[in-house]
């Protein structure tokens, strides 16, 4: 009798999904903006840390678009606690990379984390259920004691690369480097803009000895 009195909703259109749709609706589903990277060798994400730091594979599920639905899905998923969208992205994206032989050596994943301020303040990290399920599609560990984001900053959706890679407030520490030693680790989060916060959390994890990288976020803007 739930789904009759408590129907689930898409996040999208807000249409009440049918038998079988989950978190988002069909019709949303193939709205969204794809960005193929990893089926197709798209290098556009692997391109914006040519010269910075080696990257292995890089890749993104969805664009963002300014006012389009994969900013709102996103929105909703960070402010107003929209956390299936995360699983469901995750599981979306993690069911691919599984089929692909260069992401099957992969060891463990790794989310861009938050500044405990922030954590306490908003009582999750988004990233946490798309790492997680893409952890589990990959038969793999996930690690979140690992990277940690020793101070604050704002938003930093839109700023300029070049300032935020010299923002002092953007600081990450690593942790339990033994958990990761001599592994392929993936770092996952929500949106690629400038790439800077990656970066600046893969230099982290590059200290560790025999550690590689590869990224994956939820969007990418192109």
């Amino acid at each position: 009798m739930l789904p009759l009195f408590f129907p689930k909703i898409c996040f999208g259109c807000k249409k009440i999904l049918n038998s079988g749709e989950r978190t988002i609706c069909v019709i949303c589903r193939h709205k969204l903006p794809l960005t193929h990277f990893h089926t197709t060798g798209n290098r556009a994400m692997l391109k914006v840390f040519d010269g910075q730091i080696p990257v292995k594979h890089a890749t993104s599920l969805l664009y963002f678009e300014k006012a389009g639905l994969t900013q709102k899905l996103i929105h909703l998923l960070k402010y107003k606690k929209g956390l299936e969208i995360g699983v469901f992205f995750g599981k979306w994206l993690g069911a691919e990379l599984s089929e692909i032989s260069e992401y099957k050596t992969i060891e463990a994943v790794i989310p861009v984390p938050l500044h405990k301020r922030k954590f306490k303040k908003r009582g999750y990290n988004q990233v946490t259920g798309f790492g997680k399920a893409i952890a589990q599609a990959l038969n793999i560990s996930y690690q979140d004691e690992v990277l940690l984001k020793k101070s604050a900053s704002g938003s930093q959706v839109f700023k300029n690369r070049v300032k935020r890679l010299f923002n002092p407030t953007e600081v990450f520490t690593c942790n339990n480097k033994h958990l990761i030693r001599d592994k392929h680790i993936l770092i996952v989060d929500d949106i690629m803009t400038t790439g800077a916060t990656l970066e600046a959390s893969a230099l982290q994890l590059l200290k560790v000895e025999g550690v590689c990288i590869s990224f994956a976020t939820m969007a990418f803007v192109a």
